[in-house]
């Protein structure tokens, strides 16, 4: 049976000791699905939304690369980490759809999966503040890990 990898012998949380491990190259790669309604659908223009507080998706861009940057801040036992990249993107789909998406890479002892999560989260949660003006009818339908690799063993989602 596999184990949680953040509690000691004694079941109590603990940051996992990685002093052990080597630095390898690693990535990322996570997505945020957020579903739109008619009212902010209807806003875009160009591929953007323009707002009162500025562009929304360039907007949500820059929260989510700052909270990559961040993530062992907002998640209690997550390494700090320096990222050598941080890109994201965010796409208008069908169905009033927009993917966003985070990449990120280290080259370190553990792995960046929480900083392309959080980073495509923020981004996500950035773009529903941004546009509740016009609408809360606005749902962030799911976030997961695309791809990872380095450490262990790679990952891509099926």
């Amino acid at each position: 049976m596999t184990e949680f990898s953040h509690l000691d012998d004694q079941d109590r949380p603990s940051m996992v000791d990685i002093s052990e491990k080597v630095v390898t190259h690693r990535t990322a790669e996570a997505e945020s699905i957020v579903q739109l309604d008619d009212t902010v659908f209807s806003q875009l223009d160009s591929g953007e939304i323009q707002s009162k507080k500025g562009p929304v998706f360039q907007t949500a861009i820059m929260a989510g690369v700052m909270a990559a940057k961040k993530t062992s801040d907002l998640i209690p036992l997550c390494h700090p980490l320096p990222l050598n990249n941080c890109q994201i993107t965010v796409d208008p789909r069908e169905n009033q759809q927009v993917r966003i998406c985070c990449s990120v890479s280290t080259d370190h002892k553990t792995g960046v999966e929480m900083e392309a999560l959080t980073g495509a989260s923020v981004a996500a949660l950035t773009l529903y503040d941004m546009c509740k003006a016009l609408s809360r009818d606005i749902a962030i339908l799911k976030t997961r890990l695309i791809s990872k690799t380095g450490g262990k063993k790679d990952y891509r989602a099926g």
